[in-house]
């Protein structure tokens, strides 16, 4: 994939950006310099086609420049709750009765998953929208009874289509005259990839997006149900035989176009036409879709995820996830991921334990494996290393409220989910290099542990704010003298260093459930980090989690809570009067506060004239209100005396 997109932070100049909107073969430059003891970047742009636009960003600032940015390409959609899950992978699950072996043992082991995904052996040769007959026979029945057991199933559809005159997406294709053609414009065009002699549809055309996106209906793909989503893989678009692995650039679009002027944006086209055909698929057109892709251009924010491609099992390669995985929210992609434990290769157990805690602070969460790697589902590294894993597993999805709010934000606003450290704290240049530590929104911050045997990592705070350790919930000795406090901090195997940030509060569910559709009516327990004033301030945003309404009638609720340890505890909600009325008086309920850094403790608190009970810990500087019968989505008020 491919965005043309430069930022600059500076501490003099800010944030400012240039979009260079050109999808041809592009290279770039670049060259650092001294000048008169200053250090300044300068690149060079060379595109082998296109016209020259432009775009200038002037920011001043990450959240203004991400603005000015989602107006040109637009913005990441918001996910469906179970896409922001785990996702449980290989190439390839062999059949039916593997798909339930596999399901059975999450469901056995209390280990939340979300999604099932199938790769292309599942199918009958290589032809997409098909199924292999002897191996997944009942298609129907399968996807029912995970679906029945709240999880979803992931298959592969890839845009090169076996040249098969039995095959009857090849014969309407060529009927309907949909192919790339040759040079020449007058043959469709002949390339290699896993079925064989295939030809590629042409997504630079509406009209065979839009035939694309009709092949997903239920009568067309037969054997998909509505709980089956999809995965777009090759999508650069891979030509074994071509070169450079693609296809060669003199080839024609149907309008006569050459592939060299079109080809970073051939693999979004693709996601955009599943995307809108998973939509189409469904009576009044209202499910969000979910397609993962490989291929990508600006803009592809729009229609889906994204992963950075076949990785390999080693430290260097868990390593680098985070700098390719913060490069991607740069260019404002933000629903990206690496997959956990490397796809080629064989992880052992401390590596695969390190890459779950790593994925479960990544936004696209998702284990996949090459068929000749060892079997490697959690269980299969032994008790010890399963249950650190479900524990990292248990983390994410305690904090999915948490990313559901910071993806509502990036739909929003654009600001990406996955931020480096100078997107939040863009005046402190001692955080500008950082790639191997991030921000998770503005209150999360995150250090994976990429090395073996390791114990001790160093982190670095912005020392403006304070800290705690989300999992003592203790206060960081953050030395405010300073810009930057460096601290070593504990990484056993039992840890990944995660810390909030002192003014802000945090929603959690922590109540252990199989997956995001089992937990949708559980309660939150809400963890107020306090600042130095002794306040903090947070949202949590809500809807149905899987339809357009949030979008099309305005159907949500955003709870904005504030804490003033000198005045109150509050709840302000704004949103749709008629979605929150719909709602039962125990609906969206908050069943804890949790409270750290507090300086006293308070001598009452009490909500409508009636005390309300709560526990002080004095050691921890920690306040516990427990079952405080209040719903996330009513205003209320706990007064502090």
């Amino acid at each position: 994939g491919e965005v043309p997109l430069i930022v600059s932070q500076s501490k003099e100049s800010g944030s400012v950006g240039v979009f260079w909107f050109n999808p041809t073969e592009t290279f770039v430059d670049v060259e650092h310099d001294t000048d008169n003891g200053s250090r300044t970047t300068k690149t060079h742009w060379m595109s082998e086609s296109g016209i020259i636009d432009l775009f200038l960003l002037p920011g001043p600032n990450p959240r203004a420049l991400y603005e000015q940015y989602a107006r040109l390409t637009g913005r990441v959609s918001l996910p469906p709750m179970f896409s922001l899950g785990y996702h449980q992978c290989r190439w390839n699950y062999r059949d039916e009765e593997d798909v339930y072996q596999v399901h059975s043992k999450f469901e056995e082991l209390d280990y939340p998953y979300d999604v099932l995904w199938l790769d292309i052996e599942h199918t009958d040769g290589k032809r997409y929208f098909t199924w292999d007959k002897h191996q997944f026979p009942n298609p129907i029945p399968m996807q029912k009874k995970l679906s029945d057991q709240g999880r979803k199933m992931v298959t592969i559809v890839d845009p090169h289509i076996k040249r098969d005159d039995n095959y009857y997406i090849h014969k309407e294709a060529t009927s309907k005259d949909l192919y790339i053609k040759d040079k020449n414009g007058k043959k469709d065009y002949d390339g290699w990839c896993w079925p064989g002699s295939s030809s590629y549809l042409d997504f630079t055309s509406e009209k065979v997006r839009n035939w694309w996106a009709d092949q997903f209906a239920y009568s067309r793909y037969v054997g998909s149900t509505s709980s089956l989503y999809t995965w777009n893989d090759m999508n650069e678009p891979s030509v074994f035989n071509g070169p450079e692995v693609s296809m060669q650039k003199d080839l024609t679009n149907l309008d006569g176009v050459e592939h060299r002027e079109w080809h970073n944006l051939y693999g979004m086209l693709f996601q955009r036409a599943t995307a809108e055909g998973l939509i189409k698929r469904n009576p009044e057109e209202n499910i969000r879709p979910f397609v993962l892709t490989r291929s990508f251009f600006a803009g592809s924010q729009r229609y889906g995820a994204i992963w950075t491609g076949d990785n390999e099992s080693s430290w260097s390669h868990l390593q680098i996830a985070a700098p390719m995985l913060l490069s991607l929210n740069i260019a404002a992609l933000s629903f990206v991921g690496a997959d956990v434990g490397g796809f080629f290769g064989n992880p052992d157990a401390e590596l695969m334990t390190r890459w779950m805690q790593a994925g479960a602070y990544q936004p696209f969460f998702r284990g996949h494996a090459h068929h000749d790697a060892k079997r490697r589902e959690p269980w299969m590294f032994g008790d010890e290393w399963m249950i650190r894993m479900r524990r990292a597993a248990m983390a994410r999805y305690a904090l999915l409220p948490y990313w559901y709010s910071v993806f509502r934000e990036a739909s929003v606003t654009g600001m990406p989910v996955m931020r480096t450290m100078w997107m939040q704290y863009p005046e402190l240049e001692e955080l500008y290099h950082l790639d191997d530590q991030y921000l998770i929104g503005a209150d999360l911050l995150v250090k994976p542990v990429t090395g073996a045997g390791v114990s001790e990592v160093e982190v670095s705070f912005p020392a403006q704010d304070i800290w705690y350790d989300v999992d003592t919930m203790s206060k960081l000795d953050i030395d405010s003298t300073s810009s930057v406090t460096k601290l070593k901090v504990n990484s056993d195997i039992d840890k990944i260093p995660v810390y909030q940030r002192g003014g802000s509060i945090i929603a959690r569910k922590l109540r252990l459930r199989r997956s995001t559709q089992t937990m949708m009516k559980d309660p939150y327990t809400l963890y107020v980090a306090l600042d130095t004033s002794q306040k903090a301030s947070g949202l949590l945003y809500m809807d149905d989690e899987g339809t357009f309404d949030h979008e099309r009638e305005g159907y949500f609720a955003e709870a904005t809570f504030s804490v003033d340890m000198n005045i109150s505890i509050r709840n302000k909600v704004n949103g749709s009067a008629s979605w929150i009325k719909s709602h039962s008086s125990n609906d969206r309920m908050i069943e804890r506060i949790i409270i750290m850094g507090v300086h006293n403790e308070p001598k009452e608190l009490s909500m409508e004239s009636s005390k309300v009970d709560f526990s002080f810990v004095e050691e921890a500087k920690v306040i516990v209100i427990r079952k405080p019968s209040i719903s996330a989505l009513k205003n209320w008020e706990i007064i502090i005396e």
